[in-house]
């Protein structure tokens, strides 16, 4: 989100060596600037800163427990309620609409994965139309204790409070919540951006200051009574990132909607319990494996993550993926900056580009440790519609990008899936998505299972120096440093009492002179 616009004299760049009628026409730089506002630059992404015995077919009755596969009209859980209760897109985030406060103020907020904490705004804010006033709320109490949230793009600093919600599309009934009011933000609030808040959905070791700020959904878990699951479905397979329409989308709290997908859910075990991190086994690009040590998949953590708007890989994964696409399509030549980001690739409009890339699959351990299967999104989920140009030139980016630190498996991949985050059993399933489609064809696909013969048996690092363990080093070294000091210093402030007395008579070598010269 860094560096300003390219001046309009630099926007339309060819792409040499292309060649064919499909070939792409030209390339445009990116903007990299923040959102469109109705004025029409292009946006930028939103990053804010997650065997037969695995399967669970469609009609099954649901006896595992902790799950909720049917839907109870008169309870507190009506799934059906919650079907299309989401809005947004893939390079502006999907939000829920959420009363907050007595009288209720009406908020967009967006659902996030990859965070714990839930924040909104509360102060005016040039970027956002709405935010929450607590003074205008008779049941808000502050705690009076300030919090600061860092996301891989933007961060904001807030004061804790609790209130009251109510979920228009989702639970009936209200619930006291933690809520953070945000009082200063940077990056994180952008123009064009439909949502006032964010809804951190992940494990309370992620919650600021402290784990001990109880979640959203964990509050929703021990006051409704729900069972501690909930399942994610984004439909914008295909469509532009950040188009003046929304798409839409189910958040469904405390089980799962059969009609949300088709064929059987595949299930992953959570490897770790702060972010919705997995196992990822290997990766291939149209069939072909990428060949690489699956720990480098899972460095320095694999998570599942709608927060996160692409695809982003570690630098040596994204290369060896941006090598096998350029080596397998059929464009002869690219761009190199069309990988990075940093530029767009534009085609007629009655051409489809896609048929010009390959699929991209992607293998997840299975509950039964000794098998694998597979997601896998085809080129109209990761070479995405983003810009159109007078009436005949359609313009798309490339979905995926590079990561320093993670394996993200954001909107480009969930947009093909019903994603499942099953606390109760520690572990996220994957079901086809029936609103993946593009021109009426699924985008989308699972196979399975597969052996694990060809792979290590763990895939992940034993040592998970994530955040809490870092902050627990961290107080447990200064400990150890203070005990130290206080020995040193008592040592200091005690009178030497078995002090020798050197005398003229003395003979001493070098070293015991520089020790005698010391205690003088």
């Amino acid at each position: 989100m860094g560096t300003p616009p390219a001046a309009p004299g630099l926007l339309l760049l060819l792409l040499a060596g292309t060649a064919g009628l499909c070939r792409a026409l030209f390339s445009l730089p990116l903007r990299v600037s923040h959102p469109a506002a109705p004025a029409g630059s292009p946006p930028a992404p939103v990053v804010l800163r997650p065997a037969s015995g695995s399967r669970q077919t469609q009609d099954a009755p649901g006896a595992a427990d902790g799950l909720a596969l049917a839907s109870d009209p008169g309870g507190t859980l009506n799934f059906l309620a919650m079907v299309e209760n989401l809005q947004g897109d893939s390079g502006r985030g999907y939000y829920l609409e959420m009363l907050i406060g007595t009288p209720p103020q009406a908020l967009n907020i967006l659902v996030d994965t990859g965070s714990s904490n839930f924040a909104v705004a509360g102060v005016p804010d040039p970027d956002v139309t709405s935010y929450f006033n607590p003074e205008l709320s008779s049941t808000y109490r502050s705690q009076g204790v300030e919090v600061t949230v860092k996301y891989s793009q933007g961060s904001w600093t807030g004061v804790l409070g609790t209130d009251v919600i109510t979920m228009p599309k989702g639970l009936y009934g209200s619930y006291t919540i933690n809520i953070a009011t945000i009082l200063e933000s940077e990056n994180f609030f952008l123009p064009g951006v439909k949502w006032h808040g964010i809804l951190g959905l992940a494990y309370d070791a992620l919650a600021k200051p402290s784990s001990s700020v109880e979640t959203f959904f964990d509050s929703l878990v021990r006051q409704a009574k729900i069972p501690n699951i909930f399942s994610l479905q984004m439909c914008g397979a295909g469509l532009p990132v950040s188009g003046s329409g929304t798409n839409g989308g189910s958040l469904v709290l405390g089980g799962i909607e059969p009609s949300l997908y088709t064929g059987d859910i595949w299930y992953t075990p959570i490897k770790e319990e702060w972010y919705y991190q997995v196992e990822i086994l290997k990766l291939e690009v149209g069939g072909q494996n990428l060949q690489l040590d699956c720990r480098e998949y899972n460095a320095d953590k694999a998570i599942v993550d709608s927060g996160t708007t692409l695809l982003r890989l570690p630098e040596k994964v994204f290369s060896a993926v941006v090598q096998a696409i350029a080596r397998t399509s059929l464009i002869q030549e690219f761009s190199s900056e069309f990988w990075t980001g940093t530029q767009l690739a534009c085609w007629d409009r009655s051409e489809k580009p896609w048929s010009l890339f390959p699929k991209l699959s992607i293998y997840l351990r299975d509950e039964n440790s000794s098998r694998s299967f597979r997601i896998s999104i085809l080129p109209q989920l990761y070479i995405q519609p983003i810009l159109v140009i007078g009436d005949n030139l359609q313009c798309y980016r490339f979905g995926i990008s590079s990561s320093t630190n993670a394996l993200v498996i954001g909107a480009t991949v969930m947009e093909g899936f019903y994603v499942i985050f099953d606390r109760a059993q520690r572990r996220v399933g994957f079901a086809v998505s029936p609103c993946a489609e593009a021109d009426g064809a699924p985008v989308s696909e699972i196979e399975g299972p597969f052996t694990t013969a060809d792979v290590a048996s763990n895939c992940v690092s034993s040592v998970s120096f994530h955040e809490p363990v870092l902050w627990i080093a961290s107080y447990a070294l200064m400990s150890l440093c203070g005990v130290i000091l206080l020995v040193l210093i008592v040592l200091l402030l005690i009178p030497p009492r078995c002090q020798h007395r050197y005398t003229d008579n003395d003979v001493v070598n070098d070293e015991s002179s520089l020790v005698r010269h010391r205690w003088k």
